[in-house]
């Protein structure tokens, strides 16, 4: 598993992502807050990392998520395409109520599967 930080570190809690490689599957596990302060370093970090592994699905763990602004949105839509013209998927997971709010206003839910668990949007 490796580790980054969101550009937010003047902040008084850290917004660190996790990520973990599973063969070609890339989870990104996302911050309490996803804001313009940690989208940057996000897309930086995941670039590197999808082309080191060959990368064909990214899954988006929002589970810790309880904030995101449009910024969010930006780079989910950044990753689909990214994915989409190389035939790969993108999904993601444990969304709460406000985070879903935010997606289904972006147009995220209509172009994404979203799951409920870690293991099905890995494997669906």
């Amino acid at each position: 598993m490796r580790q980054g930080k969101g550009k937010g570190e003047d902040c008084m809690a850290k917004q660190t992502f996790t990520y973990e490689a599973r063969g070609k599957v890339l989870v990104i596990h996302l911050p309490k807050e996803l804001d313009h302060h940690n989208c940057r370093n996000l897309k930086y970090e995941t670039d590197l990392l999808m082309a080191e592994n060959y990368i064909n699905k990214v899954v988006f763990d929002f589970s810790r998520t309880e904030f995101m602004d449009s910024s969010g949105i930006g780079i989910l839509l950044n990753r689909y395409k990214q994915m989409a013209r190389s035939g790969g998927r993108v999904t993601l997971y444990g969304a709460s109520a406000q985070v879903g709010r935010v997606l289904t206003i972006g147009g995220i839910w209509k172009l994404m599967e979203h799951f409920d668990s870690k293991e099905a949007a890995i494997t669906g």
